[in-house]
């Protein structure tokens, strides 16, 4: 990824409602078993799973990456991303070997020009994972900054 200029702010706010194209995942448990071992813990019982695998089980099952979430913000080049936020809330116990129904959609976007000249675009991400009884089962909410560099900052 090259260092691209600011975008307009329109077109960051215009991201708001965007709708990722969903889809389901299913944990495995040779996923769930590496998860587990990496984190230095035993595995929880009856097959549940970690809830380290809130990390990426929303991003793949919503059908997107990292990469296109970078691309939508139009970060600057890859490591101009800063986390805020990853808030997860486990509303039931995970389970291996279920298909979680997840849909998912950007539900804030602005930017942000603190008074020290700091910009950046503050984008909100929402995961929701469904059972497959269609009861919510976990949501995911990540909030990046997409640093812009202070050259390039709007007055």
């Amino acid at each position: 990824m090259e260092n691209r200029p600011m975008p307009p702010v329109e077109e960051i706010r215009a991201l708001v409602g965007h709708q990722f194209p969903g889809g389901t995942y299913t944990i495995q448990h040779w996923e769930n078993f590496l998860l587990t071992e990496c984190t230095g813990t035993t595995p929880l019982p009856n097959g549940q799973v970690h809830p380290a695998a809130m990390f990426h089980v929303p991003i793949l099952g919503a059908n997107t990456t990292i990469g296109e979430m970078f691309e939508l913000g139009q970060a600057e080049n890859d490591a101009s991303i800063g986390i805020e936020s990853y808030d997860w809330e486990l509303f039931k116990p995970l389970y291996e070997d279920v298909a979680y129904d997840i849909s998912a959609r950007i539900s804030e976007a602005d930017r942000v020009i603190q008074d020290d000249g700091r910009t950046y675009d503050r984008i909100q991400f929402i995961f929701t994972l469904k059972d497959p009884e269609g009861e919510n089962a976990a949501r995911s909410t990540v909030t990046w900054h997409y640093n812009r560099s202070r050259a390039l900052m709007e007055k």
